[in-house]
């Protein structure tokens, strides 16, 4: 894929940035506070078609993947991620949002079940689609994941739709690249929120981000973010290929370790505090760190695209 944004891509992201600008951002989004879906902004999106890129006939995943980086950036309380990037690859027919990703049998801690209309679940080897979702099929969880969290009751995997062996992987595939473009939009603005605050917080009588292990610090981060960012939307072109979903999760997850305590560690006290805005991007980047299993399991997939085929063989 190209480095470079094209001139539609560039359009995309202009128009989405004139509704973020007005619509989301970190204060809106400690303003409605952890237990809330962002509703005014998750109707625009919906209604300026942004979240339907993933099926444009000109654009695609990529697209849908640079629309769900910019709206974790701005800190936009809606689960975008699941409706812009993981629906089209799964179905051809639009589904109601929001929508939650699901493992049977994983993490019982759902990232945004008390909101959504719609659930794809992976059971075993199929993707359970529901889309009957009543009130007393959620509990909700209080956390300090950043977003509506809570527990989906087992009978309602019992009243979806089957989309056959083999929709399961393919599933887990694209949440791993949904995971890592998110992980990007997250981490990069706590890193910017981080590099303004040392650019304006004076020791000794100078800005802290003079000081040279402030920059060997920040520089890193940077690699990071970077690295995380460009191998999620090289996934996201590839058609989250088992490998590259794979390897854009294993590294968003370990970069999002890195990146929070550093980005928190830097801002000092100020980081802790609820009226700082660093805790919008590094709450919700954890509560992603925990998903599909974690960084052990996202790595132990990396090994099997690369190398599991070779070991059954031999």
């Amino acid at each position: 894929m190209s480095y470079l944004l094209n001139e539609d891509q560039k359009d995309i992201l202009g128009g989405l940035g004139t509704i973020l600008d007005r619509l989301a951002g970190p204060q809106r989004a400690m303003e409605l506070g952890v237990g809330a879906h962002d509703d005014r902004l998750w109707s625009a999106l919906v209604d300026s078609g942004y979240l339907g890129v993933g099926r444009g006939p000109d654009t695609g995943p990529v697209e849908a993947a640079l629309v769900a980086e910019a709206i974790a950036a701005a800190g936009g309380l809606v689960t975008a991620t699941p409706s812009a990037l993981v629906a089209p690859a799964l179905l051809d027919a639009d589904v109601e949002g929001p929508i939650a990703l699901v493992e049977r049998g994983g993490s019982r801690l759902v990232r945004f079940a008390p909101v959504v209309r719609t659930v794809f679940g992976i059971d075993g080897d199929e993707v359970v689609v529901i889309t009957e979702i009543a009130s007393g099929d959620v509990d909700t969880v209080k956390s300090t994941f950043g977003v509506p969290v809570g527990r989906l009751a087992e009978q309602v995997w019992g009243r979806g739709k089957r989309l056959g062996t083999g929709s399961g992987e393919h599933l887990r595939r694209w949440w791993q690249v949904a995971n890592a473009v998110e992980q990007a939009g997250l981490l990069g603005a706590a890193l910017r929120l981080t590099v303004d605050y040392v650019n304006h917080r004076e020791q000794f009588g100078h800005p802290i981000a003079r000081f040279q292990a402030v920059r060997h610090r920040l520089a890193e981060c940077a690699v990071l973010v970077e690295g995380a960012r460009w191998l999620a939307l090289e996934a996201a072109a590839q058609g989250a290929q088992p490998e590259a979903a794979a390897t854009a999760c294993t590294y968003a997850t370990a970069a999002a370790k890195h990146v929070v305590a550093e980005t928190h560690q830097l801002t000092g006290a100020m980081g802790f505090t609820k009226e700082y805005a660093l805790h919008v991007y590094t709450t919700r980047s954890q509560g992603l760190t925990l998903e599909l299993g974690g960084l052990d399991a996202h790595s132990r997939s990396v090994s099997t695209a690369r190398w599991g085929a070779l070991m059954a063989h031999e």
